[in-house]
């Protein structure tokens, strides 16, 4: 008499997996899961997740590189609002969370397909997704109306960014070949797989000749470098002590700028006095002192008024740098008893550190009783303080007859002809203005080109490669740590990486699809492959809602219990078939 002992059944626990499928798609059982085509509309979901994390990955690009002009946001922001905040801390905290949850899902989809697991997105995760593309949506839409010409500084930053960004891309391409090939071989040579594999390998080509497009000043042989541009001072050191005061001044000259620059108002009695702002209420007490005049403009207060107020302490109380935690207990002192500053103070504290200066002139409203005597009382400052007009850079256009001895710059790009009519022969641009060939086509002339503002060292080094002579600053302190470009290459060298990293990707690439193939033939040959029956009884009700096909596999476990089936991990069943134990 044969005697039957008790089928038993033994489970590998799946905890990636269940990990995986379970953060996805709050699939945490076995049951759950299933190696069927994912639907159309989980397809759809895939596409708006993929959609959303390239466009955070380009916001997030952005900020990182509008990082040289976030004191100019602020200051729009203040203009429109009336209040001086950091409004980049917001936009930087949203990106950073938003951008991190939306690559964790991206790696948990790709982790699916390579596994051959059906998409299934959790709906908290597609609320999730959508509320991530409207938020960046709205963000880049605001931004366009506020900050429209910030744009130009992604194609910039791309002469410094652009080989590495490359090369970082080409490598995610490539180890998307392990996906493309797995699902292309497994799935047998249809039409459609057909026309994903010929996509993947157009992207790949184009990624394979993206570095002809690629231009950068940075790309040159060394013996060509001019010398290091000289750094002026944009209101002293704004960030380490306030703008425009005699202590900004002094920590500029202390960071060895080679000129400082200010702006000019004109006070009501005829003082020029340095103020930026239309108002005062930003770097001033004007509130406390002259509460009801805190809104009008500044140059119709006396400069008696003016020197009553304090400028320093605004700087103590709002850090808009985050630099005053650095700051010594006598710094503070001294920053809290800060006055506004005259322009015949700072011309004097320049002429004695043997330096330039550069003077942005504010033409007073209309009412204003020197409206018409504005560069006059300028120049009568400019010769009391006793500096060399030689010293002194002069940018308005206004009666430049006037001003002959003076240095003589503009702020508008012209043509070389317009600039020799005007006697002028140098050039302050903003750096979104200044491209390369205009660069180089000033130089040429003998124009000096003076560009703005440059306050990170990517951006320092890209001008520095292009040969512009000087450059201002708000961030002197970041620009002396400077002493080389960040990279320098010559085009040999570029070339030789540009091959190398095309044919290091082809070589994978090629590896990834014959070992991919060579692992399936093997499989199949093996004759190893087993049929779930879970699997087989579900393929005829695949029409059926999702719930009557979580109750048939419930059914299924429970009918495989009664008949003397032991699951040993509470319904963990392999994808792949089981593994039966054998008859004792």
């Amino acid at each position: 008499m044969v005697k039957h002992q008790p089928l038993q059944q033994v489970y590998e626990k799946q905890l990636c997996l269940s990990f995986l499928t379970g953060i996805y798609g709050c699939r945490w059982k076995r049951y759950q899961r299933s190696h069927d085509n994912s639907s159309k509309w989980e397809c759809a979901w895939f596409i708006i997740l993929c959609s959303t994390f390239s466009l955070l990955l380009f916001w997030a690009y952005f900020w990182l590189e509008a990082h040289n002009d976030y004191n100019q946001f602020n200051w729009l922001l203040y203009n429109r609002s009336g209040e001086w905040k950091d409004g980049t801390v917001p936009i930087l905290a949203t990106t950073a969370v938003g951008f991190s949850y939306i690559t964790f899902l991206m790696i948990l989809a790709l982790c699916h397909i390579s596994l051959g697991q059906q998409l299934n997105l959790y709906w908290i995760h597609k609320i999730g997704v959508l509320a991530a593309l409207i938020t960046t949506v709205s963000g880049v839409v605001s931004i366009s109306d506020v900050w429209g010409d910030e744009w130009d500084i992604i194609l910039i930053s791309l002469q410094s960014t652009g080989p590495f960004l490359h090369i970082g891309a080409l490598a995610a391409v490539t180890a998307l070949g392990w996906l493309v090939a797995g699902y292309v071989i497994r799935a047998g040579r249809t039409k459609f797989h057909m026309i994903v594999l010929l996509v993947y390998l157009s992207v790949l080509l184009v990624f394979y000749m993206v570095p002809l497009a690629i231009t950068s000043p940075c790309i040159m042989d060394r013996n060509s470098l001019k010398p290091r541009p000289d750094v002026i001072g944009r209101r002293g050191a704004p960030m380490l002590a306030p703008e425009n005061t005699l202590m900004s001044f002094n920590k500029a000259l202390q960071q060895g700028v080679s000129s400082l620059e200010a702006d000019v108002s004109v006070s009501l009695d005829g003082v020029p006095f340095l103020m930026r702002d239309r108002t005062l209420r930003r770097t001033t007490n004007i509130a406390k002192v002259f509460p009801d005049k805190q809104h009008e403009d500044a140059s119709l207060f006396n400069w008696t008024e003016i020197r009553s107020l304090n400028a320093g302490q605004w700087f103590l109380e709002s850090d808009p740098y985050w630099t005053v935690g650095s700051l010594t207990g006598r710094e503070r002192n001294r920053m809290g008893n800060l006055t506004v500053c005259s322009l015949v103070e700072m011309l004097r504290l320049t002429a004695r550190a043997n330096r330039s200066a550069l003077l942005n002139l504010h033409r007073p409203p209309p009412e204003h009783p020197h409206y018409k005597t504005w560069i006059m009382d300028t120049l009568w400052a400019v010769q009391r303080s006793g500096i060399s007009q030689k010293r002194v850079t002069w940018t308005p256009d206004t009666d430049r007859g006037r001003v002959r001895g003076l240095q003589q710059t503009s702020l508008e790009k012209l043509s070389v002809e317009e600039f020799r009519h005007r006697g002028i022969s140098s050039l302050t641009l903003r750096y979104s203005q200044a491209s390369n060939k205009d660069i180089q086509d000033f130089l040429v002339n003998n124009m000096s080109v003076m560009v703005y503002p440059v306050n990170e060292p990517w951006l320092y080094s890209v001008l520095w490669c292009s040969g512009v002579p000087s450059v201002s600053s708000d961030a002197p302190q970041v620009l002396r740590k400077v002493p080389y470009p960040i990279w320098l290459m010559s085009p040999y060298e570029y070339c030789l990486v540009w091959i190398t990293s095309d044919l290091v990707s082809i070589a994978i690439v090629t590896g990834i699809f014959i070992f991919q193939n060579y692992h399936l033939i093997r499989w199949r040959m093996s004759g190893m492959q087993n049929y779930n029956p879970e699997q087989i009884m579900l393929s005829a009700v695949t029409r059926r809602p999702s719930r009557d096909v979580n109750i048939m596999k419930e059914k299924l476990i429970f009918s495989e219990v009664s008949n003397g089936v032991t699951n040993t991990d509470e319904h963990l069943y392999p994808e792949n078939g089981y593994d039966i134990g054998q008859y004792k």
